[in-house]
């Protein structure tokens, strides 16, 4: 039996916040991938490692977590007012599906700097030094993101003094706005609260009856107390992943609450949407040691979060959860609100397991109707490998 040959593919692998992935410009993709359908998934698969009954993507780009088992795919933009157009593809580990239901809020800092360094922005629009602004249309969800990515000598200024918690090394700051974040889902009529109200009776079978604040806003979100679960929101993730029964309590918490906003029509339809919604409990401030060592004290943070992404507690937070949070703690009367001490508030510290991170909101109530026009927050990003990379020709 003749095996054919690998194939090249130019592509770059970018760290984006506290996430990584491989990315590619649309025009360099084989022709039967340059459009979405199962040719597209098969090959980001093949890219990735997946799927991996070891769960390890040994044979992949993959690093055989939420965080690092994810694809971008970036094109010039035929939008008024935007440059490029941005679609994310969160590939499943040990199963053979690419989950295209939302956004990821960490690579979208890396998506600014991989446009400009691929000849994919005007050079008109880059300053020699300075900042360059870059508007981003976000496919998954169809919103716009603003990167404001610094420039040095008419390149990508990658290396700087900004840390962020959940990554080791400081970086250059990318700032990113997110427009108009409320998420218009499918199924959820486009509300930012898709039930109507800011904190719900969710029923749980073998849990029980919670509290819950059901929020699209940067990707929909399920958010509880973590006292009401058992927790106390000072949790790493050794506490959580090793435990096959919390593991299994927080899906099925997911599957009701997707259910519940409209995202899902019945329980086994959350089988194949795993990147989204996201499940996170919070608490009231509370001192405890981030999984780095470093010591974050109550007085850090306005509020504890922790946060599911694919099945597992996320090691820091994802960039998109992190705007549901600001959001949601701008809104009076939410449980992240509610945690960060009520009231009105423009901008919240949170606590995670890496560390701690900073996110604004600018929230509006017009006729009882919630509406958040941009979510603000700092991000870093850094070409970590560019070249190709390459897969057997009949891998899609």
């Amino acid at each position: 039996m003749s095996q054919l040959p690998q194939i090249k593919i130019p592509a770059t692998y970018m760290r984006g916040g506290t996430s990584k992935g491989v990315f590619f410009r649309l025009q360099d993709l084989p022709e039967a991938a340059q459009q979405p359908g199962p040719a597209r998934d098969k090959l980001l698969m093949r890219v990735i490692g997946s799927p991996d009954p070891y769960g390890k993507q040994i044979d992949g780009m993959g690093g055989a977590t939420s965080s690092t088992s994810k694809t971008v795919i970036v094109a010039k933009s035929t939008r008024p007012d935007h440059d490029v157009d941005y679609l994310f593809g969160q590939v499943a580990i040990d199963k053979a599906f690419v989950d295209w239901s939302g956004n990821c809020g960490n690579l979208s800092a890396a998506v600014g700097p991989f446009a400009i360094s691929s000849g994919l922005i005007d050079p008109s629009r880059v300053p020699d030094s300075g900042v360059a602004t870059v508007r981003i249309w976000q496919a998954n969800i169809g919103k716009t993101i603003v990167a404001h990515v610094p420039i040095t000598n008419g390149q990508v200024q990658e290396t700087g003094d900004f840390e962020l918690d959940g990554v080791t090394f400081p970086a250059a700051e990318v700032q990113l706005e997110f427009l108009d974040p409320a998420a218009e889902e499918e199924g959820a009529g486009g509300a930012m609260f898709p039930t109507g109200n800011l904190v719900d009776d969710l029923e749980v079978p073998g849990v029980g009856t919670l509290k819950a604040t059901m929020i699209n806003a940067g990707i929909p979100t399920i958010f509880v107390n973590a006292e009401a679960i058992g927790y106390t929101g000072t949790e790493l993730q050794d506490a959580i992943n090793g435990d096959a029964q919390a593991l299994a309590k927080f899906e099925t918490l997911r599957a009701h609450g997707a259910l519940r906003m409209g995202l899902i029509k019945n329980l086994d339809e959350i089988a194949t949407r795993q990147h989204t919604p996201k499940i996170a409990f919070v608490a009231k401030p509370a001192a405890y040691t981030a999984s780095s060592g470093k010591r974050v004290e109550a007085s850090d943070v306005d509020l504890l979060v922790r946060a599911m992404s694919m099945g597992k507690l996320h090691h820091a937070m994802m960039g998109t959860a992190a705007v549901a949070i600001g959001t949601a703690a701008a809104i009076p009367g939410t449980l992240v609100n509610l945690a960060a001490g009520g009231g009105e508030r423009n901008a919240v510290r949170f606590g995670h397991p890496s560390g701690t991170l900073r996110v604004g909101a600018q929230a509006t109530q017009e006729n009882g109707e919630w509406s958040v026009t941009k979510a603000i927050m700092s991000r870093s990003a850094r070409v970590l490998m560019e070249g190709w990379v390459r897969v057997p020709g009949d891998a899609f």
